[in-house]
């Protein structure tokens, strides 16, 4: 990829820090809108999407709401939330109208190199999971997005679904499972990276890998930025009138150090993770579907349980976790100074406050890095009874970083979700938090460019722009029935994927 010397002299129009699905995503969608904008991306790796956006990073399920149970909370009176899910499934949508544009537009890409149909399921067992699973379905089933979704408590029907979860079973058990045959898996890593490739063609895109940010400053107007090569070790700045964090966990440093009055109060809570990783071709081969399970009382809603059929690197895989972990680094290639470093003084009591309401959390992190292989395996059993450790190893995951903000009853709150943080002139904008991010990554960074960009997005010719890349822009999917349904046919077609 291009990774040309900047004249110091030039004002960028657009920095983007950190090579993953957002930044990438955010600079494809701008120079759909203007084409003649100057990019330059920088990485402090050697590639696009080796952090969170990375397969074996990722949880790559194409969060669609349809499988994870902890996006349909059940509350204190026994009923089950589903405005998250509605919320989820919808912004899933409209990353596939974008994915599809892309995909008609550059003929060379074939769909089946970042995503695949997948059945999602959902998988409980007991008296008491069997009947909010069933009460979830039910409510579910008031949502057109939610179409398809077939629910069973008979085991012969299950059987078929995933034999492998169901052999080894105590007969006796009472189960239940949901399917969605519309479920996708998805590479982000192949995604972001197809998009780097394809935007790089542009001669007004830079994108630089060995790069580190090292200080921001606002300064006569622009964003002066100081880059270290850490291949040569030289320093350069570049001056630009925007600038977009999309580090992953590297966003909370970057943020602090851009200094703006929007930032104050932001902490990160970093939550590591592990996976077993099937090495048995047959076992792989005889399952077939993305099977979530409720988390474990205490555990971090994004350490939910799966049974993952993946595809990474054109060969199917078998996933199951994730085993959450504790780890002072805020990325997998990080430093073990990150979240010392991270506390200041703007920061310090919303992060004391969230520690001490998350201190079950913090007692369950610490349980969970004390596992043994065995009690791995034990995990593994509720979902496959009949697991042997011989057929699995151990993959270390991506390092995440839950977003703690400031609260006024609590002093500090525990974020689980995204947060776009961004300056009031609009010059800069960041991206902290975690799941379900890289699915909604379009849905995100359209709210970003209405806060950032609102004169251009009010535009007939950005407002057309739009409308031809995502057909639903402006109207709302989860509201209109046969806007969705037209819409799904259309990038089920584009994309290769199995519509009803």
């Amino acid at each position: 990829m291009n990774s040309t010397n900047s004249n110091s002299d030039k004002v960028l129009d657009i920095v983007l820090i950190g090579a993953g699905i957002m930044s990438a995503t955010l600079g494809a969608l701008l120079k759909e809108l203007q084409p003649d904008l100057s990019i330059e991306v920088f990485e402090r790796l050697d590639i696009a999407a080796a952090e969170s956006s990375d397969a074996w990073n990722n949880a790559g399920t194409g969060h669609s709401a349809f499988c994870e149970l902890n996006y349909t909370p059940q509350l204190s009176d026994g009923s089950v939330d589903i405005s998250k899910a509605i919320s989820i499934a919808e912004s899933f949508e409209v990353s596939k109208q974008f994915w599809s544009y892309l995909v008609q537009k550059n003929k060379d890409v074939s769909p089946d190199t970042f995503i695949k149909s997948t059945p999602h399921m959902s998988f409980v067992w007991g008296e008491k999971n069997v009947e909010y699973l069933r009460k979830r379905y039910e409510r579910l089933q008031e949502s057109h997005l939610f179409n398809g979704m077939v629910y069973s408590e008979d085991r012969e029907q299950i059987s078929e679904w995933i034999p492998l979860v169901m052999e080894g079973r105590d007969p006796a058990e009472k189960v239940a499972a949901t399917r969605m045959d519309i479920g996708t898996d998805v590479n982000f890593g192949a995604l972001t990276r197809i998009m780097f490739e394809d935007l790089q063609h542009d001669q007004n895109v830079s994108i630089h890998f060995n790069h580190e940010v090292k200080k921001l400053k606002k300064k006569d107007g622009n964003w002066k930025i100081k880059v270290k090569d850490l291949a040569t070790g030289d320093k350069r700045v570049i001056r630009t009138k925007f600038v977009f964090i999309g580090a992953g966990g590297g966003s909370l440093p970057l943020l602090e150090k851009a200094a703006i009055p929007e930032g104050n109060g932001f902490g990160g809570f970093p939550v590591s993770g592990q996976w077993l990783k099937c090495v048995n071709p047959e076992v792989i081969e005889r399952h077939n579907a993305k099977v979530y399970g409720k988390a474990a009382v205490g555990s971090p809603p994004m350490s939910v349980p799966h049974l993952d059929t993946r595809m990474i690197d054109g060969k199917k895989a078998l996933l199951f976790g994730p085993y959450a972990g504790f780890s002072t680094r805020f990325l997998k290639n990080g430093s073990l100074l990150d979240l010392p470093l991270s506390i200041k003084p703007n920061n310090i009591v919303p992060m004391i406050s969230a520690g001490l309401d998350n201190i079950p959390l913090t007692k369950y992190l610490i349980d969970q890095v004390r596992q043994s292989p065995e009690d791995r395996l034990e995990a593994l059993k509720d979902y496959l009874p009949n697991a042997k450790m011989e057929d699995w190893e151990l993959e270390t995951a991506g390092q995440r970083v839950q977003v703690i903000k400031k609260d006024p009853k609590h002093g500090g709150i525990l974020e689980f979700g995204t947060e776009v943080v961004s300056a009031a002139d609009g010059s800069i904008a960041a991206l902290l938090g975690a799941s379900p991010g890289a699915s909604t990554a379009v849905s995100i960074m359209l709210t970003l460019l209405e806060r950032c960009y609102p004169e251009q997005l009010s535009t007939p010719a950005w407002q057309a722009k739009l409308k031809e890349m995502i057909p639903s822009f402006g109207e709302s999917l989860s509201k209109n029935a046969e806007l969705s349904e037209s819409v799904r046919e259309h990038t089920a077609e584009t994309l290769q994927l199995v519509h009803e």
